[in-house]
C-alpha cells in the first residue's frame, strides 16, 4: 500500500513538473513568432531585441531547473501574481462607481450578483481573502506580517463599504497597492541570494557534466531530467486544442451570423457534423501545428508516442522481445523532424504547407513499413529455421508480412490515381517497391527453411539457394539506393536545394550504397573463397562413407551422400563446412589451419573424428581401416549443439607432451610436418581443451 502511494506521488510529482514547463515553452515560441516592427529606429529596434534575448534566456533558465527549483520559482511567480490580481481588483473596484455593471457586460453575460446591496462586497472580500491568505501562504510570511498584508489587501473595500469619496478610494487603493509591492519587492530581495546560488549550481553542474561525460552525454541527461518529449507533446496537444476551440466557436458565430442555421439547437447539433467543416477546421489545425520551429518538435513528440506504442503493439503481436526492435518511438519522429527541416516545411505558405506535410507523412509511412519489416523478418527467420511446428506461432508474423505487402501496394494505387508522376511520388513508389521486394525475400526464405524442416534428409543445396534469394534482394535494394540518390540530386538541382540536403545525400551515399557494396562484395569473396577451399578438399563417398560409424562434429548429423576431409584428417559435411570458414579458416576439432598442401597431405597420419591414426597414406583409402580399428565418439558430440563447433582436441606424444601447458586453442596453429610425425600405430592420450580457459595443464 505504501509503495503504490509512493508511486502516485512520484507519477503526480512527475505530471506536474511537466505542466510547470509547459508555460516556458510557450512563452518562447511566441517571442519567436512575434512580428517585428521596422518602423521604430534603431534604438526600438535593439530595445525588442534585448527584451526578446531576455525572454528567451528568462525562460530557458526556468526549463532547465531543477524539479525543486522549479517548484520554489513558481511559488515565488503565483504569490507575485495573487498580490498583482489583489492590487488590480481594489483599484479597479474603487475607480468604477457601477464596478457591477462593468463586471457584468465583461464577463459574465447572465446576471448572477444584485447591482446593488452587502452582497456584492461580501463576495469581494471573500475574493480579497482568499488572495491575501494565499499571497502570505506562498511568501511564507511571519504571523504579523501576514496579518498587515491581510489588512492592507482589505481596507480598500472598507473605504468602498463606507462610501469614501472617489478620490480617496483611489489614493487607498495605490497606497495599498504600493505596499504590497513594496513588501513582495521585499521578499523578492531576500530570495535574490537562493537564486543566484541556485543558477551557479545548475552552471557548475552542466560544467561538470561536460567535461567528464561530455556534451552528447550532457544533452541526454538534460533532455531526461527535463522530460522534454513530454513536455513538447503537452505543448502541442494544449496549443492545438485551445486552437480548435477558438476556430469552432469563430466558426459557428459565422453561421450564425449568416443565417446558415433556423435556429440555435439546430445549428448545435448540426454544424459539427458537416465534412467541409470539419475539413477546413482540420486543415487549418494541421496548418498551425507546423508553423515554427518547437511546434514541430511538438508534432514530433506526438509522433514518436504513436510510433511507440504502435511498434509496442507489432511486438507483442508477433510474440518478439528484442529491446532493439523498441525504437521506433525514436526512428519515426527524427525522420519527420529531418524531413521538415529539409523541406523548409515551417517556412511555407499556409496551403504550400500543408501539401508538403501530407507528402512528408507518407514518405514517413513508408519508413514506418520498413522498420516494422526490420522487426518482423528475425522473428520469421527463427520460427523457420528452429522448426516451430505451432501454428499459432506463425500466424501473427504471416499476417504482419501480408500486411506489409499490401499496404505498399495500396498507397502506391492510391498515390497514383491522384498526383501525376514527380520526383515525390518516385521517391514513394521506390519505397514501396523495395518494400515488396524485402517481404518477398524475407517469405521465400522463409519458404525454403520450412520446406527443409519438413524434410528428412539433410538440404546441402539451401545455403546455396538462400544465399541466391538473399543476394537477389540485396543487389536490387542496392540498385534502388543508386535510383534514389539520382531523384535526390535531381530535386536538390532543380527543385529545392538545402544544406540539410545535401547532408543527408551524403549520409544515404555513404550508409546505403558505399556500406552496403562493400559489404556485400566481402560476402561475395568470403563465400567464393570458401566455395574454393570446400572444393579442394578431398571427398568421401559410397563404402567409405557406410564404414564410419560417426557424425559431423558440426551439425551431429549422419553422413548420407558425401564428406568432406580436411588437412588434418577430420571430416564433415561440406555445408557444414562452409559455413564454419565463412567465420575462421581453421578445422572445428584441432583449429589447424584449412589448406592443402600436397607434399604434406602424403606424409601426414590419417585422423578421424574420434581421435584414431592410421599410417601415412592416402587419405580416402586410409580412411576405412582406421575407423574399424577401436574408436568411441569424441566428446565433442556430447556437447550442447551451440557448442558443437568449439569442441576442441589436442594429441600429444607419449613423452614430454604429458606435461606441456598448452595455449588458448583459439590460436593454437598446429604446423603439419610436425603433425605427420606422430606414431599413426600406439594410440595418444587426448588432452580437451577448454575454450574458456587460457591454458590446460594435463
Amino acid at each position: 500500500m505504501a509503495s503504490t502511494q509512493a508511486r502516485i506521488g512520484q507519477q503526480a510529482l512527475a505530471v506536474l513538473d511537466v505542466a510547470l514547463r509547459v508555460p516556458c515553452i510557450f512563452i518562447i515560441d511566441a517571442i519567436f513568432n512575434s512580428y517585428f516592427g521596422p518602423g521604430s529606429g534603431w534604438a526600438g529596434a535593439i530595445g525588442k531585441v534585448l527584451v526578446r534575448a531576455m525572454g528567451v534566456l528568462i525562460s530557458t533558465a526556468v526549463l532547465l531547473l531543477s524539479q525543486k527549483a522549479l517548484f520554489k520559482f513558481y511559488t515565488l511567480f503565483f504569490a507575485v501574481l495573487l498580490g498583482l490580481a489583489a492590487a488590480l481588483i481594489n483599484y479597479y473596484a474603487t475607480s468604477h462607481i457601477d464596478f457591477y455593471s462593468a463586471y457584468y457586460k465583461a464577463v459574465l453575460g447572465f446576471r448572477l450578483l444584485p447591482k446593488n446591496g452587502p452582497t456584492l462586497w461580501l463576495g469581494m472580500a471573500a475574493v480579497q481573502l482568499v488572495f491575501g491568505v494565499g499571497y502570505v501562504f506562498l511568501l511564507n510570511l511571519h504571523s504579523v506580517f501576514a496579518a498587515l498584508v491581510v489588512l492592507d489587501i482589505m481596507i480598500p473595500l472598507w473605504a468602498l463599504m463606507i462610501e469614501l469619496p472617489a478620490d480617496i478610494r483611489q489614493v487607498v487603493a495605490v497606497f495599498s497597492g504600493l505596499a504590497l509591492a513594496l513588501n513582495t519587492a521585499v521578499c523578492l530581495a531576500m530570495r535574490l541570494k537562493w537564486f543566484y546560488y541556485s543558477c551557479r549550481y545548475v552552471y557548475l553542474l552542466v560544467r561538470h557534466m561536460y567535461r567528464i561525460y561530455g556534451l552528447q552525454l550532457l544533452l541526454e541527461d538534460t533532455w531526461k531530467r527535463i522530460r522534454f518529449p513530454d513536455v513538447l507533446r503537452v505543448f502541442w496537444l494544449t496549443r492545438v486544442t485551445a486552437q480548435a476551440m477558438i476556430l469552432v466557436y469563430v466558426v459557428r458565430a459565422v453561421r450564425r451570423e449568416g443565417g446558415d442555421a433556423t435556429d440555435g439547437s439546430s445549428d448545435s447539433q448540426g454544424y459539427l457534423l458537416n465534412w467541409d467543416v470539419f475539413w477546413d477546421v482540420t486543415s487549418n489545425l494541421i496548418i498551425s501545428g507546423c508553423d515554427s520551429t518547437l511546434t514541430v518538435l511538438g508534432m514530433s513528440a506526438v509522433i514518436s508516442s504513436v510510433a511507440h506504442y504502435l511498434g509496442l503493439s507489432i511486438l507483442a503481436f508477433i510474440g518478439s522481445t528484442e529491446e532493439e526492435d523498441k525504437r521506433l518511438g525514436f526512428v519515426a519522429p527524427v525522420l519527420f523532424f529531418i524531413l521538415a527541416l529539409q523541406t523548409g516545411l515551417s517556412s511555407l505558405k499556409p496551403d504550400e504547407r500543408l501539401v508538403r506535410l501530407s507528402r512528408n507523412m507518407c514518405l514517413l509511412l513508408t519508413a514506418i513499413l520498413h522498420f516494422i519489416h526490420g522487426m518482423t523478418d528475425p522473428v520469421l527467420m527463427s520460427l523457420s529455421a528452429s522448426h516451430v511446428s505451432s501454428f499459432r506461432r506463425h500466424v501473427p508474423v504471416l499476417l504482419v508480412s501480408v500486411a506489409l505487402f499490401v499496404l505498399p501496394v495500396v498507397l502506391s494505387y492510391t498515390l497514383w490515381n491522384h498526383y501525376i508522376l514527380n520526383t515525390w511520388l518516385f521517391a514513394v513508389t521506390a519505397f514501396c517497391v523495395e518494400l515488396c521486394l524485402k517481404v518477398l525475400v524475407s517469405l521465400t526464405v522463409y519458404s525454403l527453411f520450412m520446406v527443409d524442416g519438413f524434410s528428412n534428409v539433410l538440404w546441402e543445396k539451401l545455403d546455396d539457394y538462400v544465399y541466391y534469394v538473399r543476394s537477389t534482394g540485396n543487389i536490387i535494394e542496392f540498385l534502388f539506393g543508386v535510383i534514389m540518390f539520382g531523384n535526390g540530386a535531381y530535386t536538390m538541382m532543380f527543385e529545392s536545394g538545402s544544406k540539410i540536403r545535401a547532408c543527408m545525400m551524403c549520409l544515404h551515399a555513404y550508409f546505403n550504397i558505399y556500406l552496403q557494396a562493400k559489404n556485400g562484395w566481402k560476402t561475395f569473396i568470403n563465400r567464393r573463397t570458401a566455395v574454393k577451399k570446400i572444393n579442394s578438399l578431398p571427398e568421401m563417398r559410397g563404402d567409405q562413407l557406410r564404414d564410419i560409424e560417426d557424425v559431423c562434429a558440426i551439425c551431429y548429423q549422419e553422413f548420407a551422400t558425401s564428406a568432406r576431409i580436411t588437412p588434418c584428417h577430420h571430416y564433415f559435411h561440406a555445408l557444414c563446412l562452409r559455413k564454419w570458414l565463412y567465420i575462421q579458416d581453421t578445422c572445428p576439432m584441432c583449429h589447424q589451419r584449412v589448406y592443402i598442401e600436397e607434399d604434406s597431405r602424403d606424409r601426414t597420419a590419417f585422423s578421424n573424428n574420434n581421435g584414431g591414426y592410421a599410417a601415412p597414406q592416402d587419405a580416402a583409402a586410409a580412411a576405412p581401416p582406421a575407423l574399424r580399428e577401436g574408436q568411441r565418439r569424441h566428446p565433442a558430440a556430447e556437447l550442447p549443439v551451440e557448442g558443437a563447433a568449439a569442441g576442441a582436441q589436442a594429441a600429444g606424444g607419449p613423452g614430454e607432451l604429458d606435461n606441456e601447458l598448452l595455449e588458448d586453442n583459439d590460436s593454437i596453429e598446429y604446423d603439419e610436418d610436425e603433425w605427420g610425425t606422430q606414431n599413426g600405430i600406439i594410440p595418444i592420450e587426448e588432452d580437451y581443451i577448454n575454450d574458456d580457459t587460457d591454458s590446460t595443464e594435463d
